[in-house]
Formats: structure tokens, sequence, C-alpha cells
């Protein structure tokens, strides 16, 4: 089983910045789609960004711009770099990883963002 692990949230002020993290237990970003999700209680978890193992991404539209989704394979780190933060960014943001049909969730870390 794959291991994921959230790291760098935290509380910031509107139009802050936050790089959060995701390290895999081994080394699947050749084979698999990797991706940041964020949920806030009672809303449905939604996608922010992915990045498949060519690299190809995509953002939703509601943080295009601001947000950037990279990977570091030799490390076996997914971040996302996130900009210009708005207090509606806040939520706690999920790293997720698809291989072949099976599907692995980090822990979550809390982003935090005051008006």
């Amino acid at each position: 089983q794959v291991q994921l692990v959230e790291a760098g949230g935290g509380l910031v002020q509107a139009g802050g910045s936050l790089r959060l993290s995701c390290a895999a237990s081994s080394n699947i970003f050749s084979i698999a789609v990797m991706g940041w999700y964020r949920q806030v209680p009672g809303k449905q978890r939604e996608l922010v960004a992915y990045i498949s193992s060519g690299d190809s991404t995509r953002y939703a539209d509601s943080v295009k711009g601001r947000f950037t989704i990279s990977r570091d394979n030799a490390k076996s780190i997914m971040y996302l770099q996130m900009n210009s933060l708005k207090p509606e960014d806040t939520a706690v943001y999920y790293c997720h990883a698809r291989v072949t049909y099976s599907d692995y969730w980090g822990q979550g870390t809390q982003v935090t963002v005051s008006s």
C-alpha cells in the first residue's frame, strides 16, 4: 500500500502564500496521476489540481493562475505552491494518487486564510 503524507499547512493572511508538500512512501510518480484536493466541513471534496506521470497539469478554475502543482520524482515529493490566497481557500488539503484502479489519500493538512 502506498502512504502519502502532507505537510505545510498553516494560518496565513489573505494575499499570502503557502507551499504544501506530499511525500510518497514509494516512487509511484512515473505511473500515477497525482493531485491535490480540498474539503470544507459539510461540503464535498473537490479537485484543486493534478499532475500526470508525464507532467501534464490541470487546475480548478478557482485556483488557476494562483496555484502551481509540481513534483520532484527523485525525492518522491509533490508540491502545491499557493499564492494570493483567499479566505475561500480555507480547507483541509489532501494529497491523492491514482495507480491503475487504486486510490490513495494522505491524512490532510489544514490551510486557514484570514481576512
